[in-house]
């Protein structure tokens, strides 16, 4: 059987055909300056506090999703790549866990993604809660990349909602950004005028992935996202930043079914019987949501193996995160 830690091709999933569609009709009839304009390629954070909207963002703007989004802060716990591919032009967008405090190994690792998604970055993306404001952190990250060189775009996040369109926007004291936007990731609001300042700003380079891959991380890294996610949806309000998933199993040798193995890890017995539920309801809830959401991808069936189980230190050693895909 396929353990968690044989080698697996990173994802090239359903959307193929949809990204393709958009190439082959860009392709379809160029014009001469843009069949004579060079290939441009380049890595793009998206930065901001916890709910600022960047995992949402990457999913939309991949047409699939890949990156586990729900109303919780901290929801995203690592570095994930999504691969934009467009008729000229290739996106390496890196989704970073929100902008924090804390000292903890989960925090620090956390944070470490954060700051090393900066370090070769083209283009920097600060994503902020119009409702919420432009804070101190926001001003610091802008002032430390702008130091370099490097440009940034802010975007004001969520303007479906009503408070965050009533808001003041661009900040009055953002100098030093090279744009000011305004977007709603959920509705698609604002999304092709962010693309067109990306695209307008991206080093020429040849594409780094084939058109049809959607990330850099294997699939079992996304299962064990969906299942995290399903977790934090279907658990109370503290237990899901005390959990975490470990894919034991990711079986594909049968091209109409995949097997999947995971542990759902928590840190106390207590916690063990809360993500059960009587009778099994609750984890059979979480393994339920987490399958669907794989099968979408995946385009088969999926037989998903799911337990709870007591790991005290998951969260408290850095090669137990590292194992875990934190990086």
């Amino acid at each position: 059987m396929a353990r968690s830690d044989d080698p697996e091709p990173p994802l090239a999933g359903r959307a193929r055909h949809v990204r393709l569609a958009v190439v082959i009709e860009s392709d379809a009839a160029p014009d001469a300056d843009e069949a004579s304009a060079p290939h441009r390629c380049g890595v793009v954070v998206l930065l901001g506090r916890p709910n600022a909207g960047k995992s949402t963002l990457l999913n939309q703007l991949l047409g699939e999703k890949i990156a586990a989004v729900t109303p919780k802060p901290q929801t995203t716990r690592s570095q994930l790549m999504g691969i934009v591919t467009r008729a000229g032009a290739q996106i390496l967008l890196l989704d970073t866990p929100g902008l924090h405090e804390g000292s903890k190994p989960l925090d620090v690792a956390m944070r470490d993604a954060v700051t090393r998604a900066t370090e070769d970055c083209d283009i920097a993306v600060l994503l902020i809660d119009a409702a919420a404001g432009y804070e101190p952190i926001h001003a610091e990250w802008l002032a430390r990349l702008s130091k370099r060189g490097v440009p940034v775009l802010l975007v004001a996040t969520q303007i479906d909602r009503p408070e965050c369109a009533r808001a003041t926007w661009p900040p009055p004291h953002a100098e030093g950004a090279a744009a000011a936007l305004r977007i709603s990731a959920r509705t698609g609001a604002g999304i092709e005028a962010f693309v067109a300042e990306v695209l307008s700003r991206l080093p020429e380079g040849p594409p780094h992935f084939p058109a049809d891959q959607l990330t850099d991380r294997p699939m079992r890294f996304v299962a064990a996202e969906f299942v995290r996610e399903a977790a934090f949806l279907e658990l109370s309000q503290e237990l899901p930043y005390r959990l975490a998933v470990d894919l034991i199993e990711f079986d594909e040798r049968d091209p109409l079914l995949t097997r999947i193995r995971a542990n759902l890890l928590v840190e106390r017995d207590s916690q063990k019987r809360i993500a059960i539920g009587t009778g099994g309801e609750r984890v059979r809830a979480i393994g339920t949501r987490a399958r669907r959401d794989i099968e979408r991808l995946l385009g088969h069936q999926v037989f998903l193996d799911l337990r709870v189980k007591v790991d005290p230190a998951w969260a408290k050693q850095a090669k137990r995160l590292k194992s875990l895909g934190y990086r």
